[in-house]
């Protein structure tokens, strides 16, 4: 079974739990610290990908972090079965997988906006507009710089990709110069 698979399991029912007792918003940050955590920290992760760390230091260190972290009991409990199951690694893909169940359940989606360079906040605030009339959402907008577009922006709203980038347009007109 894939890793994305087992980790969209373990989302689906975090989400019912925290439907029940209304800490999606709490729950979906805590996932993303504890994911964050483990991205950042190689040595957490050789701890837990190391087969001859013994089972109680493992388990020490995980409740070290999510002592730290001041993790709900919820994740905190999430986390050690991720743990005892070996499947640890699968933070990152679980945190992004319930992030989406938490943002389609509360009736917002993310889009991903890319600029070649740093726009005003003003140019922001007008395209949330423009894509919460589109997508009938609310839009959570996740900023990023790529100076390889040259000028322009590329938007990412789930599967759709509205690519207004010079480098795009100059690959069309390249391509569309080799095709005559």
């Amino acid at each position: 079974m894939s890793s994305g698979i087992i980790a969209r399991r373990y989302a689906k029912a975090l989400i019912e739990i925290a439907e029940e007792s209304g800490q999606a918003d709490s729950f979906a940050q805590e996932l993303s610290d504890l994911a964050s955590c483990w991205t950042q920290s190689g040595d957490l992760r050789d701890v837990f990908e190391n087969p001859a760390v013994p089972a109680d230091t493992r388990r020490q260190v995980l409740d070290a972090v999510i002592q730290k972290a001041g993790t709900s009991k919820t994740i905190g409990n999430t986390v050690r079965v991720l743990a005892d199951r070996r499947r640890l690694r699968l933070l990152p893909e679980l945190a992004e997988a319930y992030s989406q169940l938490a943002q389609t359940k509360a009736g917002r989606v993310t889009a991903t906006v890319t600029t070649a360079t740093e726009m005003p906040d003003s140019y922001f605030d007008s395209l949330r507009q423009v894509l919460e009339a589109t997508t009938g959402k609310e839009v959570v907008l996740k900023k990023e710089q790529d100076p390889s577009l040259i000028a322009g922006i590329v938007t990412r709203v789930g599967d759709m990709v509205f690519d207004g980038s010079l480098r795009n347009r100059l690959q069309e007109m390249k391509e569309d110069i080799l095709a005559r």
